[in-house]
């Protein structure tokens, strides 16, 4: 199943980081976020990608063309360094497709420019490339499955630490509570699709704004419920929480190291792909 990840935006909250740097490029640990949210979908077997590029797209094509498979893959040297044996690999047998979709567009113009890439798939999958979950995605599939819909996502509560507020009388406060107690839950992305998705967005709108609200009335858009790890990287402290986490050696997301941890698997993974001294792989 081929998956469509939107990564042109400008990513404003983050510039402060690195202005220069598209956000998904912004790394948590030595890989940048987009590499985590493509290596989760590859665990499941999806490794067909379609990048919607916009702003920087140079940055994202230059990392992938120059790609070193030795900075996150375990690899033997030998021969005084004219031998490199790799271990195991990331990203040889994923397919990456690349499309400059603008650097100003919206979701839904991104998603429309890449339309002819998913015409041979009946559903697909999309993401916003700046969020990390543990998410069961079979369980997703399964449940978008069992209904007559055209689109689903993520439904997660606000992993954020604000307060709702209630008032009346011109501001006498009538209620506080924690927005993560009030039952709210928001969009976290991880959107399944089906073609008939495009009939739905017009020309110049928006996804969700826009195309998912003519979904509504006849049932056509659902919610997967998960209540377990997400976390989108939105701002400097946002990316900070995650850089923790994965210091930490806890990062949920990283649902790949479980199936790395299984003998008969990481056996089965090894291959031993011999590269010359300061030679890359690189994603054809």
């Amino acid at each position: 199943m081929k998956v469509v990840l939107f990564c042109g935006g400008l990513g404003m909250r983050l510039r402060e980081y690195d202005e220069n740097l598209p956000k998904p490029m912004v790394p948590i640990g030595y890989r940048p976020i987009l590499w985590h949210v493509m290596k989760y979908y590859a665990h499941f077997g999806h490794r067909d990608f379609i990048l919607c590029l916009g702003y920087r797209a140079d940055v994202i094509k230059n990392y992938f063309r120059n790609y070193d498979e030795c900075v996150s893959n375990d690899f033997v040297l030998s021969d005084g360094g004219k031998r490199l044996d790799l271990l195991r690999t990331d990203i040889s047998d994923w397919r990456i497709t690349f499309v400059d979709t603008g650097i100003n567009s919206t979701i839904g113009e991104r998603l429309k420019a890449v339309e002819r890439h998913v015409a041979d798939e009946a559903l697909f999958l999309a993401n916003y490339s700046d969020g990390l979950t543990d998410l069961p995605l079979p369980a997703q599939l399964e449940h978008f499955r069992r209904h007559d819909a055209v689109a689903s996502f993520v439904s997660v509560p606000p992993a954020i630490s604000y307060h709702f507020v209630t008032a009346r009388n011109g501001g006498v406060v009538t209620g506080l509570q924690d927005v993560g107690r009030t039952g709210m839950r928001i969009n976290g992305g991880y959107f399944v699709l089906r073609q008939e998705v495009f009939s739905a967005l017009r020309r110049g709108e928006d996804l969700v704004t826009d195309a998912f609200q003519r979904l509504l009335p006849d049932g056509r858009l659902v919610a997967y419920r998960y209540d377990g790890f997400w976390q989108a990287m939105d701002t400097f402290k946002d990316k900070q929480r995650l850089d923790d986490l994965y210091v930490r050696g806890n990062a949920p997301w990283e649902v790949w190291k479980r199936a790395e941890g299984d003998d008969v698997v990481a056996s089965a993974e090894r291959a031993s792909l011999r590269l010359p001294r300061g030679r890359a792989l690189h994603s054809r």
